[in-house]
Formats: structure tokens, sequence, C-alpha cells
């Protein structure tokens, strides 16, 4: 499980410059909470695309399933 995990991780931080990147699972589904400059002026749809898109073949290879929100430093600023 620990090994998937960090494959997610590395994955999501080598194609896209985060700022907090937490990845939970239990071995097949997994959540992550993503914040990103990146995502500033993205709508939800495109957010996503663009992790799956970092994900590549991690996705389709290891993970049962991934739910994941995604953020800008300043909206996850704002909910704290």
């Amino acid at each position: 499980m620990e090994d998937v995990q960090n494959k997610i991780r590395d994955s999501i931080s080598k194609n896209i410059a985060v700022s907090h990147l937490v990845v939970e699972g239990d071995g097949s589904h997994f959540q992550a909470i993503i914040v990103s400059n990146a995502f500033v002026r993205l709508g939800r749809v495109d957010r996503h695309k663009l992790v799956y898109d970092a994900l590549g073949n991690c996705f389709a290879e290891d993970v049962h399933a991934l739910s994941f929100k995604t953020y800008t430093e300043e909206e996850w600023k704002n909910l704290k």
C-alpha cells in the first residue's frame, strides 16, 4: 500500500508544482489533497485532467480508485 501511495505522490509531484500533497488509501482505493497554483484559472474538469495526465500509467496499473480534491494556494489558505 505504501508503495502505491508513494508512486501516486511521486507521479503528481514530478509533473505538477505542488505546495501541499497528501495521499492516503487502503491499498486499492486512494484519496488525495493536491494544492498547487497550477490550478489557478482552471475549472474542476481541467484540474482533474491535469492530475490524471500527471498520473499517467500509475492510475491504470496500480490504482483501482482515486478521489482527489484540488485547490489553489489561495483556496487552501481560505479553507483553514
